[in-house]
């Protein structure tokens, strides 16, 4: 019986295999596939005859792989190829990547979905850059187990002090990284040897050939089956039966309908009503399951929301402290800007840390690089534009990954791993304390606002130097409170004389202003006030990361564009900064050496030169009244 369940049901393995170049991967692949019987037979016609031979005997089993690979390098790109093939035991899903460093970014594509990472040393040449690089690879990724398959013995008369050189020089790197499995295999690709049959040829080596392993490596503890993770992809809406669903694929743990969940980064909570698909319902939705989920409550999801269970959730964070694999050829250095996409989530994202560059021979920390080139493996600090909902790597594969994209070339640049929940590196990182818990009022938002008859809200000026922001803030300010309604300026000059008063003008220090600024308005809009912000907060991922803090508090933000054009804020300059950013005394100014992102859609768009200041006080003010009106 418990044969024919395991023919009927055989375990899946998902395999990557690396190695340097020319040390036999593709003979091995091919090797596996052909005595695996996993072959067709017009493939072994057409292997046969580019092997200048009809007979079985002599085949050369590369071709068999070779060929799909330099087709794929004839193009652009070079992608991962996928081969499949069974065994009465279990079936594999083997994935094929280059050796070449430059193509180190299909080890890291292939690599973050295996269970299992082979791994080919050349008998002759020894452990090499690429081997440790791939071992490193795999168990930053964390792949639970490591084959390294001992290549080419048939080259050095099946040598046993060969393959335990080997064993000891690799055995000393693996002790420095974390791999929970390695197993040493000493074959010959090329003669079949402890490829899927036992070698005679070697005597000396007592365990299983490659294949029996495979079948055995043990991979069910390894599936999260704890942590309930679904992140929406798509919010189904039929206005006429007033149906909402929520569609997604499980990616980690399971629910059923009555449990109660957050959705998050929001922190909403509801209860599930029913798990649906195309057949009908079902009584849990287990990990990969694609899904639709209904909920008790109308509550606001979209694209991108995590669910999860209320008493185990994933972290809400904006910055990721990641370890990343950079794909690019233009390197990654502070201050550049992308875009993150995890889960269904996508997010803009500004860097914000380069934290050190890891030597892939010695594992060596370099703490002074200021960038990470192409296939350079470092930690950095991202900072988001929005939260995220995120597990840390180790604990969550799916939602402890990302990918990071060139918005100007749609070019995925790196891959990531979180690493909530491990220690900061000391000095380089703001301490923040890990015992500190929100402290509610007693007194409600609505009591607070009902009792001082108004809403809170932000109003976020944002211009170019000298169009006019503060100007306007003042007489808005003034307004509202001779109306009799609390308000309050935040001017960008005044708070850098005290909360902001340590931070620079480049691009990581701009970001740090907008983001203190924007928790000190949010805490007033919660109080009831209007918080009147002048800033010129330049980049849109920063503005984006302020509405995204008020979103939290769910209190309103509302944008203001003042705009002035760059030659009207230049002839006022009342500071005189303009002449000293053109005279090259001021290194990073908005508007001259450095760029302005126009608002896409602001709530107002105030020109601040051609009208009066009754007229921009009054359309600022109107929009105030749309979102946040005096009463509600």
């Amino acid at each position: 019986m418990s044969g024919a369940i395991a023919l009927a049901h055989p375990d899946l393995l998902r395999i990557v295999t690396a190695g340097s170049v020319d040390d036999g991967k593709s003979t091995l692949i091919g090797r596996l596939l052909y005595d695996t019987k996993s072959i067709m037979q017009d493939q072994l016609d057409d292997v046969a005859a580019l092997s200048g031979r009809r007979g079985v005997d002599g085949l050369d089993l590369s071709l068999l792989t070779d060929g799909l690979r330099a087709e794929r390098e004839q193009g652009n790109t070079i992608d991962v190829a996928y081969r499949y093939f069974a065994t009465p035991r279990r079936r594999f899903v083997l994935a094929d990547t280059p050796g070449h460093v430059q193509y180190t970014r299909n080890m890291v594509t292939g690599a973050s979905t295996a269970n299992a990472s082979i791994v080919l040393v050349d008998a002759r040449k020894g452990v090499l850059e690429q081997t440790r690089r791939h071992a490193f690879i795999a168990s930053l990724l964390h792949v639970s187990h490591l084959v390294i398959c001992i290549n080419k013995m048939d080259l050095v008369n099946w040598s046993e002090r060969v393959y335990h050189d080997i064993v000891e020089e690799f055995s000393r790197f693996a002790g420095r990284i974390e791999i929970a499995d390695v197993t040493f295999i000493p074959i010959s690709a090329l003669e079949g040897d402890n490829v899927v049959q036992p070698s005679t040829r070697m005597p000396w080596y007592t365990g299983p050939p490659l294949l029996c392993h495979l079948e055995r490596v043990q991979i069910a503890a390894e599936h999260n089956l704890l942590d309930a993770r679904f992140p929406v992809q798509l919010v189904i809406r039929d206005a006429a039966s007033d149906y909402r669903g929520y569609a997604g694929r499980m990616a980690s743990g399971a629910l059923r309908p009555g449990d109660e969940v957050v959705v998050l980064p929001g922190g909403r909570r509801t209860t599930v009503s029913a798990i649906e698909t195309f057949d009908g319902s079902l009584e849990e939705a287990a990990a990969p399951l694609s899904v639709t989920m209904r909920l008790a409550e109308d509550v606001d999801v979209s694209r991108g929301d995590l669910i999860c269970r209320v008493d185990n959730r994933p972290a809400v964070v904006g910055e990721l402290d990641a370890m990343v694999c950079w794909m690019s050829q233009q390197p990654l250095n502070d201050g550049r800007r992308f875009v993150v996409k995890h889960t269904t989530r996508t997010v803009p994202v500004v860097t914000a840390e380069i934290v050190y560059c890891i030597d892939v021979n010695t594992l060596h920390r370099d703490e002074s690089v200021g960038e990470l080139a192409l296939n350079d493996i470092g930690r950095v600090r991202l900072r988001l534009a929005a939260p995220l909902a995120v597990d840390a790597y180790r604990r969550n594969r799916a939602t402890g990954s990302f990918i990071v994209i060139d918005e100007a070339t749609n070019e995925t640049v790196a891959g990531g791993m979180v690493l909530a929940g491990t220690p900061n590196p000391a000095g380089r990182e703001r301490e923040r304390s890990t015992n500190v818990v929100w402290s509610p009022s007693t007194l409600t938002r609505a009591e607070r606002w009902r009792s001082l008859g108004q809403s809170g809200a932000t109003l976020w000026l944002t211009g170019l130097p000298a169009s006019g922001k503060s100007t306007l803030a003042t007489e808005i300010e003034r307004r509202l409170v001779t109306a009799g309604r609390a308000a309050y300026r935040l001017d960008g000059d005044n708070l850098r004389h005290g909360l902001n008063g340590d931070l620079g003008f480049d691009v990581a220090s701009r970001a740090e202003n907008v983001r203190r600024t924007a928790h000190v308005a949010a805490l007033l809009a919660d109080a009831g006030a209007v918080a009147i912000v002048s800033l010129v907060s330049p980049y849109a991922t920063d503005r984006a990361a302020a509405r995204a803090v008020h979103e939290q508090l769910d209190v309103p933000f509302i944008e203001v564009f003042v705009d002035t054009p760059l030659e009207v804020c230049e002839r006022r300059d009342p500071k005189g900064l303009y002449a000293q950013a053109r005279r090259g005394e001021i290194q990073t100014f908005t508007g001259i050496s450095d760029p302005y992102e126009v608002p896409e859609a602001p709530e107002a768009r105030v020109a601040g030169h051609g009208s009066t200041i009754e007229d921009q006080v009054a359309q600022v003010i109107a929009a105030l009244e749309r979102v946040a009106p005096r009463s509600d």
